[in-house]
């Protein structure tokens, strides 16, 4: 009976055994088929892409930049591709060719004679008494943050900002083709930053940083991402203020031919070495915090989003950031400001005087400095500029005071740009469509931009490749592009209703300015 018992508890317990290994092996064999599936890795954290970025040096490679260095940075741009994948290389080369080919254009090569003396903004000392050195040296709170100075009237021994200032003349920042470009742009976006402090005034948060060379910046912060268009319901007055939008005004201006965009460059900021531990603004420093996830973040003082509801914030201490040239300081350049004709009314329920008078346009021709010189059409220019951009915030403007109303238009605080793709805001080009005025140059360059080999999206695409941030993603998404175009085709139109309106009228004033004194030369793009 025992062994009977015995018998059938060995049974039992084999067949538990058996039933126990076939069980696992089903489970095994179904896990096994799972994970065969095909399935496409999951792409790098950005965090990880802005922290190799933040540990490499860029340096510049014709139009184009090269990564080097930094631990495991295996981003290379020598090439000129970057982080494009072998598709997108033959079409950003096709895009390259047309920029270069678009700058050798006569039409932004035309000869112009020998600056006057009294047309550059800035003149250097060409001696300096003993006397007078000992008052005039720099001098700065922390001497070993800064370089010794050892600047003489020859300009090879000045720091590119210094470069910068002094070719600034009566109607133009820079020169086309300007070879300081490449070290100025490459400062802003390498060199070491010795003191950040808020700058005062203004309606959002603005950082003033300054180099070992004693050059100076104005910093502004990524607040949203790049494909994220502004919100419908907010009104242009509440728009944040984005830092691509500031880079991305610099490059079309240089393309339409302005050069009125003190020059702009996209770089990574160690939020925590670059600006809490070497800032000495005390109202700034009280607002840096740690936030949930763990990224360092600040939010300054200003008018509006500066609040812990709108703080800046590092991922985790790396934050992308625009950084724009200071212009001469006052104190050596004094600039005026000017109230826009065109001014929005800045309410939510009062229309300007120009949205409801249909004539405006000829009460602003007969008030100064628009009744004479260049005045007109350079605001125009502008005009252009930021409609293109979709900028609704041009209340003001500014020009230098020393040339009086014979001189160009300062294109500055573009940050309020590209904040829409979907939609157009027909009434910026109000100017253009009341007044139909326009230099003959604009309108010869706007012809050349529209045709395929110089297309406006193809070479502003080109053109904002060579800013470093582009290698964390293009600076303007593909949507901003096309608008560019569409817009582009909007401005040619309303001056074509203007020719047609001005032959109508029976030869009434000119829509161009013939700011052009020899034709002749030059390849005239097709009407």
């Amino acid at each position: 009976m025992i062994r009977c018992m015995r018998r059938r508890s060995r049974t039992i317990c084999l067949s538990l055994a058996f039933i126990t290994i076939f069980l696992h092996l089903l489970l095994a064999l179904t896990s096994l088929s799972i994970y065969h599936q095909p399935c496409d890795p999951p792409p790098p954290p950005r965090t990880d892409i802005l922290r190799v970025l933040a540990h490499t040096s860029y340096t510049s490679v014709g139009v184009g930049w090269s990564v080097k260095g930094g631990e495991n940075a295996s981003i290379s741009l020598a090439g000129g591709v970057g982080h494009h994948d072998s598709n997108q290389a033959e079409p950003l080369e096709s895009d390259l060719s047309k920029l270069e080919a678009l700058f050798d254009h006569p039409l932004y090569n035309i000869p112009s004679p020998a600056v006057p003396e009294e047309d550059w903004l800035l003149k250097v000392k060409p001696k300096v008494k003993a006397i007078e050195k000992s008052s005039q040296m720099w001098v700065s709170a922390s001497q070993e943050a800064y370089e010794d100075v050892q600047w003489t009237s020859d300009s090879n021994s000045h720091p590119p900002w210094l470069r910068f200032h002094l070719n600034i003349s009566r109607w133009q920042l820079y020169l086309h083709r300007d070879p300081n470009m490449e070290p100025l742009t490459q400062q802003l976006a390498t060199h070491r930053i010795v003191s950040a402090v808020q700058k005062s005034g203004g309606t959002q948060l603005k950082l003033v940083m300054s180099f070992p060379n004693y050059g100076q910046a104005m910093l502004k912060p990524m607040k949203q991402e790049r494909d994220e268009e502004t919100n419908y319901n907010l009104y242009y007055f509440s728009d944040f203020e984005r830092h691509n939008a500031e880079i991305a005004a610099f490059h079309l201006d240089r393309i339409l031919g302005y050069r009125r965009v003190p020059p702009v460059a996209g770089r990574l900021v160690d939020v925590v070495k670059e600006i809490k531990d070497i800032t000495t603004d005390r109202k700034l420093a009280r607002t840096f915090f740690t936030s949930p996830v763990g990224n360092v973040c600040f939010y300054g003082q200003c008018s509006y989003y500066c609040s812990t509801e709108h703080a800046v914030c590092g991922r985790p201490r790396h934050l992308e950031a625009s950084l724009a040239v200071m212009l001469p300081d006052l104190s050596l350049a004094s600039r005026r400001t000017w109230r826009s004709p065109w001014r929005r009314s800045y309410s939510r329920s009062k229309l300007a005087k120009w949205e409801t008078e249909p004539d405006y346009c000829s009460t602003v021709k007969k008030t100064p400095p628009y009744d004479k010189g260049t005045r007109l059409v350079d605001f125009m220019d502008m005009v252009i500029l930021d409609f293109l951009m979709g900028n609704m915030d041009r209340h003001h403007y500014e020009t230098f005071e020393k040339f009086g109303n014979n001189t160009f238009l300062l294109h500055l605080d573009n940050g309020r740009a590209f904040g829409r793709h979907s939609k157009d805001e027909p009434s910026i080009l109000a100017p253009l469509e009341q007044c139909c005025r326009i230099r003959r140059s604009t309108w010869l360059r706007l012809r050349l931009l529209s045709l395929p080999q110089y297309r406006l999206s193809d070479v502003m695409r080109a053109s904002l490749f060579s800013d470093p941030l582009h290698r964390v993603a293009p600076l303007l998404s593909e949507p901003h592009l096309a608008a560019l175009n569409r817009r582009l085709k909007t401005v040619l139109e309303t001056l074509i209703r203007c020719q047609k309106q001005q032959k109508g009228d029976g030869g009434g004033e000119e829509v161009f300015y013939d700011d052009i004194a020899d034709l002749k030369d030059l390849v005239v793009p097709p009407e």
